[in-house]
């Protein structure tokens, strides 16, 4: 094989993944003056963005002026339980303001206040009114805004093409290899930087609320080329995704039902949230449903519902309630705003609720509960990145969105996921157009790699014989979601790592029949191998944190350790071909930081008060 043969493109920044984190990478490079490639792994448009339905987090104060970055940065602090990359979350929410308003200037039209102003709406874990919101289809809105105004900014997109691997000039990033899905053609991508917004990997798990897509890429990728991976114990199971028809068990129900006055009951009529508040959210949370009512009502001196605690506190307590046989006749529980909301207000508020649940489950969400209960939905985790410049240890690689790690610590509140796309998209492209700046010429192909990463895709045809694909992936979906599911245990670790070991050898002998043109199977297996790298990850993470914080619950070691209050499990490719997973201590947080994150909220806002002044 002689590379000259390929395809070849030349750019300076090649950015992979077409979602919000991916786009406002690609306009802000093109911004930058930077020749940019964006490459889709499906169509344009049909990014995982779209699933975040309820709005985006930012301190605009259109609705509650008491709102402002630092409340916001506390709140992202105390709903990472602190283990967030404290610049990191300082950043997002300094700037969130700015990128959503940004956002409305290039066409999003979001809903409105009586003045005009953005309308932002309750959300679990936010003090006050924070996310900007179109209906319940922000995500949808997003993406059709940066990619209207992204088209048209000089970036040349590529669609249906699946990345295969990264290859590097010595230590630094020179390209990537790609291959066009529906043909089977590869082709060669050189660059002086690249830029991973890849989402996450919830197709390991069997429920869950993530596409096809979300099969782990950046991670595995990343990996191999010797980045590090940070936080991936840290898995989100959004407490409301339907369980009813069994054809979308998973699929995602916005928390905007809960901001916008939903309940979560048993199946005896109870409303349980008020029995599980954790301590540190007492003094925020109201402890009846005479003051949650209250809340609802408009009443700003009331505490907000239990409903709306973290993801991970509703998502055990769901669970809690299924375990002790007060669970809904499917196995989760119910959420009603029939009897919180008229029906117009439903179809105007969650339109794409009502629309969903009507053609998938055949229910009137204006007349009856729906059923809901745990769904795999985000990696807090992920590819290890400078807070400013969003660059791994890889010269030239960086990483943006889901796909990277810290800003959310052990749990991300519900909206920041938004703004995250938008602020750390932007920072992504400025870092990297400034690295490119900074080299003095392309990096030099190493034929010898792009040889090596097509025979290995291609091997995976030429055999006579061996493994279905989408039998390891099965097997693989029921690893992860009966031994590191939403509650964990070590023994159940070690059994689903020994089963990791297991499917690796069945992987090294995959096979899928057919020509390389429009065959699902061979894609299919490519992306297994990225699966199995990610679960093997999470699955080692879970093992070494020994207790339970956040996304990771871990019923042989309940509640938080001091000892693991400032720690972090990087997970790296050794020397030897091994995954390395190791304890890493964090420093001191700044001083100015620590105040705002651990200041009592009345405190705070005094200090935000006489600032203002």
């Amino acid at each position: 094989m002689d590379i000259k043969d390929l395809k070849t493109h030349e750019y300076e920044v090649v950015v992979v993944g077409a979602g919000g984190a991916g786009l406002r990478a690609a306009i802000e490079c093109s911004a930058q003056g930077m020749k940019t490639a964006l490459i889709c792994k499906s169509l344009l448009g049909k990014a995982h963005t779209v699933m975040a339905e309820g709005g985006m987090a930012a301190a605009l104060g259109n609705v509650d002026t008491r709102d402002h970055w630092k409340v916001h940065f506390r709140d992202t602090m105390r709903g990472g339980k602190f283990l967030n990359v404290w610049r990191m979350a300082e950043l997002h929410a300094q700037q969130a303001p700015d990128r959503v308003r940004e956002l409305e200037e290039w066409g999003a039209v979001f809903d409105r206040t009586k003045d005009g102003l953005i309308n932002q709406r309750n959300f679990g874990g936010h003090r006050y009114p924070r996310l900007a919101h179109v209906g319940d289809r922000t995500g949808l809105e997003m993406i059709r805004t940066l990619q209207d105004y992204g088209v048209h900014q000089g970036i040349d997109v590529f669609m249906e093409y699946a990345v295969l691997d990264l290859i590097k000039d010595g230590g630094q990033v020179a390209g990537l290899v790609a291959m066009i899905s529906d043909t089977g053609e590869f082709v060669v991508f050189k660059a002086k930087a690249v830029i991973f917004a890849t989402g996450g990997a919830g197709k390991a798990w069997k429920v869950t609320s993530n596409s096809w897509e979300y099969t782990g890429d950046g991670y595995a990728m990343a990996y191999e080329a010797g980045a590090e991976l940070m936080d991936l114990e840290f898995t989100q199971f959004h407490p409301t995704g339907m369980v009813w028809p069994p054809s979308v068990a998973g699929i995602l129900v916005t928390e905007g039902v809960r901001g916008e006055g939903g309940i979560l009951t048993n199946s005896e009529g109870r409303r349980f949230m008020f029995d599980n508040i954790p301590a540190r959210f007492a003094s925020e949370t109201a402890p009846d449903e005479a003051e949650a009512d209250r809340w609802l009502a408009g009443d700003k001196n009331a505490r907000r519902p239990a409903e709306l605690l973290t993801r991970d506190v509703v998502a055990r307590a769901i669970m809690k309630e299924v375990k002790e046989g007060r669970g809904s006749p499917h196995g989760g529980a119910f959420l009603d705003i029939a009897t919180r909301r008229d029906g117009e207000y439903i179809k105007k508020k969650l339109p794409s609720m009502f629309h969903q649940f009507k053609v998938l489950a055949e229910l009137d969400i204006t007349k009856q509960p729906m059923e809901v209960g745990p769904t795999l939905h985000y990696f807090m985790g992920g590819i290890r990145v400078d807070a400013d410049s969003q660059m791994t240890n890889v010269p030239g690689l960086f990483a943006c969105g889901e796909c990277s790690a810290g800003m959310h610590g052990a749990n991300r509140l519900g909206g920041n996921s938004l703004s995250d796309l938008l602020v750390f998209g932007k920072l992504a492209g400025v870092g990297a157009s400034d690295y490119c700046r900074g080299l003095d010429a392309m990096p030099t192909l190493d034929a010898d790699q792009v040889i090596s990463i097509i025979r290995n895709a291609t091997s995976i045809l030429n055999r006579e014989q061996g493994e279905n694909p989408y039998l390891i992936h099965d097997d693989l979906r029921d690893t992860m979601q009966t031994k590191v599911g939403i509650v964990r245990a070590e023994t159940e670790i070690m059994e689903g790592i020994e089963a990791l070991e297991q499917l690796k050898k069945r992987y090294q002998q995959v096979k899928a029949d057919g020509a390389s043109q429009y065959n699902p199977g061979w894609h299919e297996a490519l992306s297994v191998r990225n699966l199995l790298i990610t679960s093997e990850a999470v699955a080692r993470a879970a093992l070494l944190r020994k207790e339970s914080r956040g996304g990771h619950t871990r019923l042989d070691y309940e509640g938080e350790r001091e000892e693991w209050s400032n720690a972090n499990v990087v997970i790296s490719k050794g020397s030897d071909g091994e995954m390395q997973v190791n304890r890493v201590e964090r420093g001191d947080p700044p001083e100015h930081l620590k105040k705002i994150a651990y200041a009592e909220l009345s405190e705070l806002e005094s200090t935000i008060k006489i600032e203002g002044k």
